[in-house]
């Protein structure tokens, strides 16, 4: 049969096989082989792929080209059909008659342009892991603008479709461009590794099962599941960059971690270890981004030093029984080998450092890990949680680099000292919901009324910085638009929209679901809540068809969707299921614990008990993750499940207690029970809060008293938020008695800030709050404004704010009395916003001190903060430490403060500040009567300098000392200054 008669009578199934995912990956990978062998011309390729047509339009398109080109086109088109698709889809399609993509029809390359078009498949391939470094080249040999890059980086775009507009925009720059892009490309594959010659027993079935786990990785990586598995998101096409930082990082820090990054050596505490820690809240992304990670591999674009990558999900490992060896844990629960198992092993076992594991919710382990049974011999065997953490800490596969992802309040320091690094995984930046959103949404008009209505409501906007929440408003779409501005405001209304959504999917007619629409599905909730219940109180997530049966689930249950069954790469082929999401467990089971009458009364008491303080009575441990008994839901149960799933399921309990959902429970439970559960959580909350405040410890006379909150106070906070209940939050607020409120280290973000103002905001007397090193951002300061009235000193280091919020911030905090004091050093402040603090230290007369550290304030910012300072009699402390204000900036100030009187302390440290703005400064410590110290460490101020300083201290006794330290400065310089002037202090 010819060519063309063959794409006539298939045309369907081609255009199914092509668009069928979603994804116009297979598409456009097919158009760029035909383009390199100059079957398509660059007109052609312009006109099949044209953006905002729909995938399936393209393809006809292509379709209808290759047809009129003739046979010949024809047969290469279903050669690079053939190639594109996987194996299994691609074999039906067409018979083998066809010429090969790969032929001798490439045409030499007599231009660096035409090897673009011709090298174009490979080049897309490579392009993917090398994009900045490529960029950069190009904008460093003057061919590219930063405008170009940023048309190039479009997030909306995949990393495919990335190199794709890169190899597009540098045809239109001419040859000398093509030739840095095809110069760098080669640099970049001769500076890698060369797996062939550091591996040199890559035989014939090594390199077969490296084929399968590859296919066996992509396989369980490529899509997302929805709706229970039975829709699917191609994750190149869904997947958008998460916000990683590492603990403590500066301001600097906060540029985009890439996979590779996650081996390299920036955040490395520990070079002699091999494992590194991914951790994140619930919901903040970490099994999608080690899912992308796995892609990554798979595909071929990233992480090629790894020879083999072996996946391990502790969820689905804790159903394993047995005592398993290591070969045995490899090639049962990944890959097993067809053929040669040993070799296979021995090969691991001798190039440790070209094999990866990954381990995904190491904290959904449901048995300790503890330092107990060393393990170094790979064939002893060893029950799974054994082998687990020698494999961590390194007695067990040393030089195998492993990758695990954790909550991180799991991880305690008898493990975190076998880390080489970790690094904490924030979610979503603004810019990256933003981008999720639109990916998600293939119609732009529709994203844009999502994104509208997102900044609309900034309490939901904040709830979408975590990504599983931002897809479930994504998915909710119709529902969030449809709902009115600013009715979704707390995390359990979000889940509450999803549970309708999924059941209005699901209805058969799609009117059905109404008012009544949680009384028509009350079954198949009650019988999901009492699977999740059990699941949570036993810490089991995986649930096996007899778990089901018991809790007489049906098969309509499961198609609901809430469900989707576990992704096995092990041999064992059991159907089990498991949550959606850990958190939509939760969720279920808070619904059970509301609705049914089954439960006894000690479950709500369980769900809010403070594990903090009960920890501290037991003795230390790696994890705090008791094994898991028999129970059944009642009084009697013995059961300590994992506490964040626990503190999860209160969260969402408390929300569904609200007096706002008692319409929605009339018919579904007794109204006497619901009111006695209320009332049973709002105790435990109360009695929560006052061990809380119990713990306060007194001050030390002539300090202030300060309450450094734990975790589990920040937790209560949400809960009291989610009741939406005044009263209670009045009156927890009512007994709190501190000066200064403490909230370092707390994970604190955008939805933990919306929470901490609803209840805040009753406080009696104004407090200092401290929020410091953090995840804030420019969303939670919004969010805070509530409670600045009771706010009189607001510390956010270290939090990633912009410019952005500062406007709204100074804006609320200006009028307020009782707000004097300010801190955002080590964020990420630049000129922008000094126009704004100018207009603050103008307006407000009491106002007495504002640090703004380690950020990228230049002497035009300084300047604008001197116009403020001309005007302002009230500032006692500036510290600018760490920014880039120079002689000018200093000048600036100097002259502004030379002759006020309220001033106590100046820091210009690492401000690249010179004997000229020395010697204006001087004028300051000659005039004021208030200075006492001046800190000008680590700058480039030069005896000249210096002795201007002298000279002024000669003239004010008041001023206690000034710091130079770290100046260009020699010795003996030194050493007579100080003879000069004792106070000044090298």
């Amino acid at each position: 049969m010819l060519s063309q008669e063959v794409l006539l009578k298939q045309r369907a199934e081609i255009l199914h096989a092509l668009c069928s995912s979603g994804s116009s990956e297979h598409l456009e990978r097919v158009v760029d082989m035909l383009l390199a062998q100059g079957e398509l011309g660059w007109e052609d390729y312009q006109n099949v792929l044209v953006p905002g047509r729909t995938l399936y339009c393209n393809a006809r398109q292509l379709l209808d080209l290759v047809y009129t080109k003739g046979a010949e086109s024809c047969g290469l088109f279903f050669a690079a059909v053939k190639q594109v698709l996987p194996e299994a889809q691609g074999a039906g399609l067409f018979s083998s008659e066809f010429p090969s993509s790969s032929d001798d029809r490439e045409k030499p390359q007599r231009t660096f342009t035409e090897a673009l078009l011709t090298q174009r498949p490979s080049l897309i391939s490579k392009l993917q892991g090398c994009l900045d470094g490529v960029l950069a080249a190009l904008v460093e040999s003057g061919h590219f603008s930063s405008s170009d890059c940023d048309g190039v980086q479009l997030p909306i775009h995949t990393p495919s479709q990335q190199a794709r507009r890169l190899l597009d925009h540098v045809r239109s720059k001419g040859e000398s461009a093509a030739a840095v892009v095809l110069q760098y490309v080669e640099h970049t594959q001769e500076s890698r590794p060369n797996l062939e010659e550091t591996s040199p027993t890559l035989n014939k079935e090594f390199v077969k099962y490296r084929k399968k786990l590859s296919s066996s990785v992509s396989a369980q990586s490529r899509f997302l599941s929805t709706y229970g598995g039975t829709s699917h998101m191609p994750l190149d096409d869904i997947y958008t960059d998460l916000h990683l930082e590492l603990p403590n990082s500066s301001g600097d820090d906060y540029k985009s971690f890439d996979f590779e990054d996650i081996f390299g050596p920036v955040g490395t505490v520990n070079e002699d270890a091999d494992t590194v820690l991914v951790s994140g809240e619930a919901g903040s992304g970490k099994s999608t981004w080690l899912q992308r990670l796995h892609l990554l591999w798979a595909q071929g674009v990233g992480l090629q030093n790894f020879v083999l990558l072996f996946p391990f999900s502790c969820r689905r490992l804790n159903s394993e029984q047995r005592d398993l060896s290591v070969k045995e844990l490899l090639f049962q629960h990944c890959c097993w080998p067809d053929r040669e198992q040993e070799e296979i092993f021995q090969f691991i076992l001798d190039h440790p450092n070209l094999v990866l594991f990954t381990f995904d919710g190491l904290d959904e382990l449901k048995q300790n890990l503890v330092d107990e049974h060393i393990i170094c011999c790979p064939n002893q065997q060893a029950p799974v949680h054994v082998l687990l953490f020698n494999l961590i800490q390194g007695s067990l596969m040393k030089g195998v680099r492993k990758v695990v992802t954790s909550r991180p309040e799991a991880v305690g320091p008898g493990l975190k000292k076998h880390l080489q690094k970790e690094v904490h995984l924030k979610g979503f930046s603004p810019s990256g919901i933003n981008c999720f959103v639109r990916k998600h949404h293939n119609d732009p008009n529709e994203a844009a009324k999502v994104l509208e209505s997102l900044q609309a409501n900034t309490a939901l906007l904040g709830l979408c910085h975590i990504p599983v929440l931002c897809w479930i408003v994504s998915q909710c779409h119709k529902e969030l638009l449809g709902c009115g501005e600013g009715s979704l405001q707390t995390v359990t209304d979000v889940y509450l929209m999803i549970l309708q959504h999924f059941f209005q999917h699901h209805s058969t007619f799609k009117g059905a679901v109404g008012v009544n629409w949680l009384q028509q599905n009350l079954g198949t909730v009650l019988r999901l809540g009492q699977l999740a219940l059990e699941g949570i109180l036993n810490s089991s997530y995986v649930f096996s068809v007899t778990d089901l049966e018991t809790c007489s689930l049906t098969e309509s249950d499961i198609c609901m969707g809430f469900l989707i069954q576990t992704k096995n790469m092990s041999l064992v082929h059991s159907i089990c299921y498991e949550f959606l999401h850990i958190t939509m467990q939760c969720f279920f089971a808070a619904i059970y614990t509301i609705l049914s009458s089954n439960t006894g009364r000690s479950v709500i008491p369980k769900l809010f008990e403070l594990h903090e303080m009960k920890k501290r009575s037991l003795s230390s441990a790696c994890f705090y993750l008791p094994c898991a008994n028999e129970h059944t839901i009642s009084e009697d149960h013995s059961t300590t499940a994992e506490s964040p799933n626990l503190q999860i399921t209160a969260t969402f309990a408390s929300g569904l207690l609200s007096q706002r959902y008692r319409k929605l429970w009339f018919h579904c439970s007794s109204s006497v029970l619901l009111e006695k559960k209320a009332k049973q959580a709002a105790k435990c909350l109360s009695k929560g809060m006052q061990q809380h405040f119990k713990s306060i410890p007194q001050p030390v006379q002539g300090e202030k008293k300060s309450m450094h909150a734990m975790p589990e106070f920040v937790w209560l906070i949400k809960c009291i938020y989610e009741m939406q209940e005044t009263r209670i939050a009045k009156d927890a607020m009512s007994k709190l008695e501190v000066d200064h409120l403490k909230l370092t280290y707390c994970n604190i973000g955008p939805v933990e800030c919306t929470a901490l103002a609803f209840v805040l905001q009753h406080l009696k007397n104004p407090v200092g709050i401290q929020l410091d090193n953090n995840s804030v951002g420019d969303v939670g300061v919004e969010q805070l404004l509530p409670c600045m009235h009771v706010c009189n000193s607001l510390y956010l280091r270290n939090n990633n704010i912009t410019d952005e919020s500062i406007r709204k911030l100074i804006d609320k905090v200006i009028h307020l009395d009782n707000f004097r004091k300010i801190a955002l050093f080590n964020n990420r402040l630049t000129d922008a916003c000094t126009q704004h603090f100018s207009y603050l230290l103008k307006t407000k007369q009491n106002f007495l001190s504002l640090r703004l550290g380690n950020n990228n304030i230049t002497a035009e910012g300084a300047k604008q903060l001197a116009e403020g300072l001309k005007f302002n009699n009230s500032l006692q402390y500036l510290g600018l430490w760490g920014n880039k204000i120079g002689d000018e900036g200093a000048k600036a100030l100097a002259s502004a403060l030379q002759n006020g009187n309220s001033i106590v302390w100046i820091s210009l440290v690492g401000n690249g500040v010179g004997s000229a703005g020395a010697i204006a400064l001087s004028n300051i410590i000659r005039n004021s009567t208030s200075l006492e110290e001046l800190w000008l460490t680590e700058n480039c101020i030069t005896r000249t300098g210096v002795e201007s300083l002298t000279q002024a201290l000669k003239h004010n006794d008041h001023v206690k000392s000034v710091w130079l330290k770290n100046n260009d400065l020699s010795s003996a310089e030194v050493e007579k200054l100080q003879k000069t002037e004792s106070r000044l202090v090298f």
